[in-house]
């Protein structure tokens, strides 16, 4: 399960068409938003994929990210690390936990942070969960570094967006990729510095999913879930959630009708409509790459 703030959402409508699919985890690897919406699966088992709705549908900006642009300006220029408290993200992981440890949860789950002293990828699968779960999504600059167990911890989707080689190697026999990219759509004008800045992090990403991918591939069955229709979305703003998850249940739900996986290889188009020019292909294909 993928990073990428508020379209997490995506995911809400993609977990709920897998499970209409018959489709449930046997463990999840996450980073960032998708190590928070994996937390909620693997603590609420069938009962999963609705609290996850439920916890969507009442997110907000403030709810996240709170306090006005000058608060975070005024919070910044004092502390000199991050620009909005965690304690609202906090809270909102501790309303929707019923455990406060990983061994707790109903099924096995790991979450991908950076440790900023070393520059190395650090996995995260046993005890306290909520620190755990806040490193990973500690998007820096945004939200303070996490320290544990001696290691001050940021946001994992700087290395690893989609941790495609974390859940292969804690023996993955098969990997289901809910990635949130959301291409933007063509012809939308010229760039504001926001949309920018989103362009450049979807680059970074899809340059570490494309890198993990083939290794990964050839040893198993690689699933990548498709992506919702071309739109513009603020990674801080929750307003389309209820439209970017229905979009992602539709797609999601048509691609698993036709979708039959036969060996190792790579099932589905990842990031097929990351250029808005292929926004017209259709949901339903299912290529394979190197599988036999």
């Amino acid at each position: 399960m993928g990073g990428g703030g508020s379209l997490g959402a995506v995911q809400v409508g993609m977990v709920s068409a897998l499970q209409q699919h018959g489709i449930l985890p046997e463990q999840i690897t996450g980073t960032s938003v998708g190590a928070l919406n994996g937390a909620v699966l693997a603590a609420h088992g069938e009962n999963g994929p609705a609290l996850l709705a439920s916890m969507w549908k009442n997110l907000t900006r403030e709810s996240v990210f709170p306090g006005s642009l000058v608060s975070a300006v005024l919070r910044l220029r004092r502390t000199r690390t991050h620009a909005v408290s965690a304690a609202a993200l906090e809270a909102l992981v501790l309303s929707t936990l019923d455990t406060g440890t990983f061994e707790g949860l109903d099924a096995p789950l790991a979450v991908l942070a950076l440790d900023l002293s070393t520059g190395d990828e650090h996995v995260l699968d046993s005890g306290p969960l909520v620190p755990a779960l806040l490193a990973s999504a500690a998007i820096p600059g945004v939200f303070p570094a996490v320290r544990v167990s001696g290691r001050d911890l940021v946001d994992g989707g700087v290395v690893a967006n989609v941790p495609v080689r974390h859940a292969a190697a804690r023996g993955a026999g098969c990997l289901v990729l809910l990635d949130t990219t959301v291409p933007a759509p063509a012809g939308s004008g010229s760039p504001g510095i926001g949309d920018i800045l989103a362009r450049v992090a979807q680059i970074q990403f899809r340059a570490q999913l494309m890198a993990a991918l083939p290794a990964v591939a050839a040893r198993v069955p690689v699933v990548c879930l498709p992506a919702p229709g071309a739109r513009r979305v603020d990674p801080t703003s929750f307003e389309q959630s209820a439209a970017l998850s229905r979009d992602a249940h539709e797609r999601t739900d048509a691609f698993l009708a036709d979708l039959h996986v036969d060996g190792p290889g790579i099932y589905g188009e990842p990031f097929a409509r990351y250029v808005a020019g292929a926004a017209n292909a259709p949901a339903t294909a299912v290529p394979v790459i190197g599988a036999s």
